[in-house]
């Protein structure tokens, strides 16, 4: 496939995003997207077959996504404290930008008694966003950045809350500081006190 064709898969799945955040996964069709983005629907058949299709596909790029941009930074021997931070900054932003959230639609798709549970990319993504953040606390605590934790039950803690909150959000009023008061007590638990404290 082609840049151009690229680039309208791109804009498809940008605009699918929004309207699987606003309507959740269940209510969005392929007529829905085609309105969205202005393709007929045999441009939009070219690219993709289903709605499921789409979403599993914007599904699966976050923890891609995530990994990659870790792992460069592993590699490129950036601080853990630093690439923590600039973790934990784009959850916050993300946990509290509810209109947004994909959370609904994830819990709609899955729950379908029709998705297979062999092919469930929820759990290949949880394996891959904590593969990433294993690797991130292991690389801080070899550093002597971060505490000796347990790294799985960390992540843990991470994703449930980040998750936790999500949903939450979609189901009431949230207060706007509760995201940046987990993320700071997940830093305090991971950071030595010395680099918390600039000491």
């Amino acid at each position: 496939m082609g840049l151009k064709g690229e680039k309208t898969k791109q804009e498809i799945r940008e605009n699918a995003y929004r309207l699987f955040a606003e309507k959740g996964f269940k209510e969005v069709t392929m007529k829905d997207i085609c309105e969205r983005t202005g393709l007929s629907r045999g441009g939009l058949y070219r690219h993709y077959e289903s709605t499921e299709q789409i979403f599993l596909e914007i599904v699966n790029a976050f923890s891609d996504q995530q990994k990659n941009e870790v792992f460069a930074k592993i590699e490129q021997r950036i601080s853990a404290a630093r690439i923590l931070e600039e973790l934990l900054s784009r959850y916050v932003s993300e946990m509290n930008d509810y209109e947004n959230s994909l959370s609904l639609a994830i819990y709609e798709f899955y729950s379908n008694p029709a998705i297979s549970k062999e092919d469930n990319s929820v759990k290949k993504q949880y394996e891959i966003s904590k593969s990433t953040w294993v690797e991130l606390i292991n690389y801080g605590i070899s550093r002597k950045e971060f505490n000796s934790v347990n790294p799985e039950a960390v992540f843990n803690v991470i994703v449930f809350a980040y998750q936790g909150v999500r949903m939450y959000s979609r189901l009431m009023k949230m207060d706007h500081n509760i995201p940046a008061q987990i993320m700071d007590e997940i830093k305090r638990f991971l950071l030595l006190e010395e680099i918390q404290y600039g000491k």
